[in-house]
């Protein structure tokens, strides 16, 4: 026999009520049922957990070491329950850098309007499926390519790109800059999520590359004049920073903003996400 919930909660009911009587009260059962769980707990074990007198039950030193464990088992058990009844009633949405830039705050606020009873959850994760892959999220906003046949997605619209200089770069006086130019300096690439590769480039006129770990460290660098970076419009609005500019890149293509969501298991919100945020991009 393995050990069970029902022969865990029969046991913390018993030493968190003081007796069988009150135990089987609060667990809605028999006191017979109370202590067959508690008897059967004791036998499996192999152990016995309870000292019981006229008066009163308390642990033993088994008991006191079971009964911790007990309690976080339980509480797992019943985290789980609760992430499995509220699944449909939370949205998780995964980013791995900027939301839905300028939209995000206009996308939260319509999604409260339209769905009240779904709890709309931002979360940032320095992932390229923005959290989707590792289980963080329900539906996520990427815009550098996936290629994974786990996740479908859909394109809901497109975002310009700019160059993040430091404040005092001579470049910062401009008011654009072309990719030629911007293939004269260091380029401040994160390859894990970022969304600027040497393919924008020809392959004799391509920039030197330097890497970052996350967008913290992205902002930094350029803030301390180690290089530029390229970045779509949402970065300009979301991190507005002391010592960083943005600049429009005039001919560099758009950047697809996409939304991703599991294949086989797509939350039921999942469409509606995509509607409203597809209008968002189209201006209406």
């Amino acid at each position: 026999m393995d050990v069970e919930l029902r022969h865990l909660r029969c046991l913390v009911a018993v030493v968190d009520a003081g007796t069988f009587t009150d135990a089987a009260l609060d667990l809605g059962v028999s006191q017979a049922a109370v202590s067959r769980n508690v008897a059967a707990l004791e036998r499996i074990l192999g152990v016995r957990l309870l000292h019981r007198t006229s008066r009163e039950v308390a642990p033993t030193t088994a008991g006191v070491q079971v009964l911790a464990r007990a309690r976080h088992l339980l509480a797992g058990a019943d985290d789980l329950v609760r992430e499995a009844v509220s699944g449909h009633t939370r949205l998780r949405m995964g980013h791995a850098w900027s939301a839905m830039g300028r939209h995000t705050a206009r996308f939260q606020r319509r999604w409260t309007e339209r769905y009240p009873d779904i709890d709309l959850q931002l979360v940032r994760t320095n992932s390229p499926t923005g959290g989707l892959v590792e289980g963080l999220c329900d539906i996520a906003v990427v815009r550098a390519p996936v290629d994974d046949r786990r996740l479908e997605g859909a394109t809901v619209g497109h975002e310009r790109r700019y160059c993040a200089l430091a404040a005092d770069d001579p470049w910062a006086r401009r008011r654009s800059l072309t990719l030629a130019q911007v293939a004269e300096r260091v380029l401040l690439v994160d390859r894990r999520t970022g969304t600027t590769t040497l393919d924008l480039w020809p392959r004799d006129g391509r920039p030197a590359v330097e890497h970052t770990g996350d967008i913290d460290d992205w902002l930094s660098a350029i803030t301390a004049g180690r290089g530029v970076g390229m970045t779509p419009e949402s970065t300009v609005t979301q991190y507005r920073r002391d010592g960083v500019v943005f600049r429009a890149v005039r001919d560099a293509p758009s950047v697809p903003v996409r939304l991703l969501w599991r294949r086989h298991d797509p939350h039921p919100a999942t469409h509606g996400a995509v509607a409203l945020l597809t209008e968002l991009y189209r201006g209406r």
